[in-house]
């Protein structure tokens, strides 16, 4: 195998078509605005990194992670005094990140939001949030997927048109939160009940106790796991070709479609796995540095 990587395979296919495994069929002449964006990430990485190693006391980076989002948008999208870009020129890993990072970023507020709501003293709250997770919990992904496309403009008025990238987020998010309310259920169950005795002793709120005493101590206990639930939303994303958008796996399908290339799947395919690898990696590597 290792004779095959250095001496045979064909890596032209990944060198003649690096970009549009980037950034797909996205403007080079706006080039310029992925690698500012590649730089706010980064940026907020390195801080992130740091402040787990505990060389940054900064306790705002999701804030920042968070505030960053429009930004980002912006950027990628236009408008307001930049060249706006199709949403449908959005493509490759370009795509696959952004699905992933605004999955992650969304659903994890709702997942612990369902996690308290399953565990609330107040029947209907703790129904509601229970049937939600079930429900989602019993669905394929794909029909999820699907659903989000043909039934969420149907739930909106007529004025508002949201484009297919927003509709298969909002799947994955829907998805994913119900999975994430279960991993955080175990670690809110792993804390001791004294936590919120000795809280209240001391005359603190239940939403500050919460806050600040169970969920820092819940969310550290099921790290591996929300990391794992991470890493699979992370690579559930090469499902929207099956919606019609072409990710990191549809643009290397149609980059086999070539008839200069037509036949290199081991080399593409060995490509795209080494990116989903490095990520996944990455984010298995960041939760580690969150336990020590």
């Amino acid at each position: 195998m290792g004779a095959w990587i250095f001496f045979s395979a064909q890596w032209q296919v990944v060198s003649a078509n690096l970009p549009l495994f980037l950034v797909g069929r996205y403007p080079a002449a706006q080039y310029w605005r992925i690698w500012l964006v590649l730089g706010i990430f980064s940026t907020l990485g390195l801080l992130e990194l740091f402040h787990e190693l505990q060389v940054l006391q900064i306790h705002r980076i999701k804030w920042l992670w968070l505030g960053s989002a429009p930004v980002i948008l912006w950027l990628i999208g236009g408008g307001f005094g930049l060249t706006p870009v199709n949403v449908n020129l959005w493509n490759g890993l370009l795509l696959t990140l952004l699905m992933a990072i605004a999955g992650i970023i969304l659903s994890f507020p709702l997942g612990v939001l369902l996690a308290l709501g399953r565990q609330s003293s107040m029947p209907i709250i703790s129904i509601l949030s229970t049937s939600y997770i079930e429900i989602m919990r019993g669905l394929p992904l794909i029909g999820i997927l699907f659903m989000a496309q043909v039934l969420l403009p149907l739930c909106l008025p007529p004025e508002i048109k949201i484009d297919r990238v927003v509709r298969a987020i909002a799947g994955f998010t829907l998805f994913s939160a119900a999975y994430l309310a279960e991993n955080v259920r175990g670690g809110l169950q792993a804390v001791s009940q004294g936590q919120m005795q000795a809280g209240k002793a001391l005359g603190l709120s239940t939403p500050t106790i919460l806050w600040f005493i169970v969920l820092p101590q819940a969310l550290r206990a099921v790290t591996p796991a929300i990391a794992g639930q991470f890493i699979g939303l992370f690579k559930d994303t090469s499902l929207v070709s099956i919606v019609g958008l072409v990710d990191l796996m549809g643009i290397g399908r149609s980059i086999l479609a070539q008839p200069d290339f037509v036949g290199s799947y081991a080399e593409v395919y060995l490509f795209i796995g080494g990116i989903y690898w490095l990520f996944c990696y990455g984010i298995s590597l960041l939760s580690r540095l969150k336990l020590t």
